[in-house]
């Protein structure tokens, strides 16, 4: 038993040495295939630049994307606020042209009064002539009449500028640094105030009043926007105490803020 069994070590030495005796006497079957490069790493470094290539393309046409989505925005905005100016401009020339029309309207109301009052007038003119004796005797008592007229003219236009000296500074002020603008109205002894910059929305909205001053006592006579009347007569009454024209523009500008506002 003992000569018979073999130890590993022995065994594995003898099997090298049968497979190194073969081996000397038969080709290998490997060396005997052709060599065959199918070019993997060449092929997978491609893959490779070709997925990051890819991948930028990718990214590229989102930034463009959310470009171009960005500035359609940007677009789309300006044009709204454009098309919301424009709204608003049409909207302050309608408001202009009913002005002017009513304006005209009352220029030829105007037209037509004075017509008729020619006609009265030249219809009367013989019956003057007729009276001319009778007046003579009254030219006198006219004549002081119309001294006392002018003596009570000459003081309350001295009242006038006394109130226009003290005015007129903080009216340059409220002309030149608050947007104040003073315009003709077609109407003897009419004045309208114009404000701009009282719409927080609309900075060029203009709100006006007219005044007028033909009587002794000032009068507040339309305003735009409407306003209410007796928080305008409140104010009127207060310039006919005072006479401070300043308080009075403040006043009023207050009110159309508080209007717009409401």
């Amino acid at each position: 038993m003992t000569s018979i069994l073999m130890t590993p070590s022995r065994f594995s030495s003898s099997l090298r040495d049968s497979q190194a005796q073969y081996g000397a006497n038969a080709p290998n079957m490997a060396d005997t295939l052709p060599s065959v490069d199918f070019g993997f790493n060449d092929l997978r470094e491609r893959m490779k630049q070709f997925t990051e290539r890819f991948d930028e393309f990718i990214e590229r046409g989102q930034r463009r994307v959310l470009e171009e989505r960005n500035v359609f925005r940007m677009s789309v905005a300006e044009m709204e606020e454009t098309q919301r100016h424009k709204e608003q401009q049409i909207a302050g020339l309608e408001c202009r042209s009913t002005q002017h029309a009513d304006n005209l309207a009352k220029e030829v109301a105007e037209t037509e009064e004075m017509h008729a009052s020619i006609s009265a007038l030249t219809a009367q003119k013989e019956e003057h002539i007729a009276r001319r004796s009778a007046l003579q005797a009254e030219l006198a008592s006219v004549q002081t009449a119309i001294k006392q007229r002018r003596e009570a003219q000459a003081i309350y236009q001295r009242s006038l500028d006394a109130e226009a000296r003290h005015n007129i500074p903080e009216l340059r002020f409220w002309e030149h640094c608050l947007g104040l603008r003073i315009e003709g109205t077609g109407v003897e002894d009419c004045l309208r105030f114009v404000f701009v910059c009282v719409d927080e929305k609309d900075a060029e909205r203009e709100c006006w009043f007219e005044l007028v001053m033909g009587g002794r006592e000032y009068e507040v006579g339309g305003t735009n926007p409407k306003l209410d009347r007796d928080a305008v007569d409140e104010v009127q009454e207060k310039l006919g105490e005072t006479r401070e024209l300043g308080q009075f523009l403040k006043a009023m500008r207050a009110l159309f803020v508080q209007g717009i506002r409401a």
